[in-house]
């Protein structure tokens, strides 16, 4: 695959999955928007990680539950690349209990940042991509949000809840040459991943 003179933006690219993803991407050529919420020195690293292989980046400052701070990202990449081909969806986070002691905080940030936050940047970008009839829309769920997990009633309801915003995209903007897909990881070992979900984990599937 060929993505020279291709401009991805991934949300929550500082760390974890995202990060794999936008190093991916630069090296099939894109140039990448490398978005973080709070960790500016993972971000940076990534953009030097990109620039070393010979790719060009930016980091930007987003929190993607904003939809003006969502509309700022996408600005920023137009303002830097002059065009935005492809959205990864990757910010996420969890609040992990159960629901019987799980706060309206608990459900509403995972919410905002793992479901809204998707809404917020493909409002954000689909008008660009309109313009461009070219765009590329991928949204990373999870297995959870297929088979549920216990302890994650607001993170599997968010990713549930992005693939069915995926099908609706998808059908909307289809016919302007823009796809929108979802990808469902599963298990992915990163900073995020709470030590007690790692010991579960390895307990259920090990």
């Amino acid at each position: 695959m060929d993505l020279k003179d291709k401009v991805a933006v991934v949300t929550g690219s500082s760390r974890g999955i995202g990060r794999a993803i936008a190093l991916k991407l630069a090296g099939l050529g894109a140039k990448v928007v490398v978005n973080y919420r709070a960790n500016a020195e993972a971000a940076q690293e990534v953009v030097e990680a990109i620039k070393a292989q010979g790719g060009e980046a930016i980091a930007v400052q987003a929190d993607v539950s904003a939809f003006d701070q969502a509309q700022r990202l996408i600005k920023a990449a137009l303002e830097a690349f002059g065009r935005v081909d492809i959205l990864v969806n990757n910010a996420g986070t969890t609040r992990d209990t159960l629901l019987a002691r799980m706060s309206e905080e608990d459900w509403d940030l995972v919410i905002n940042i793992n479901l809204k936050g998707a809404f917020n940047c493909a409002k954000a970008a689909i008008r660009p991509m309109m313009r461009q009839r070219y765009g590329r829309i991928v949204n990373i769920t999870s297995v959870a949000g297929l088979a549920g997990n216990a302890g994650q009633a607001n993170y599997c309801a968010a990713k549930a809840g992005l693939i069915g915003f995926t099908k609706a995209l998808a059908k909307e903007v289809g016919s302007r040459n823009i796809t929108v897909n979802a990808v469902a990881p599963g298990y992915a070992s990163c900073t995020s991943l709470k030590a007690e979900f790692r010991w579960a984990f390895h307990s259920s599937y090990s």
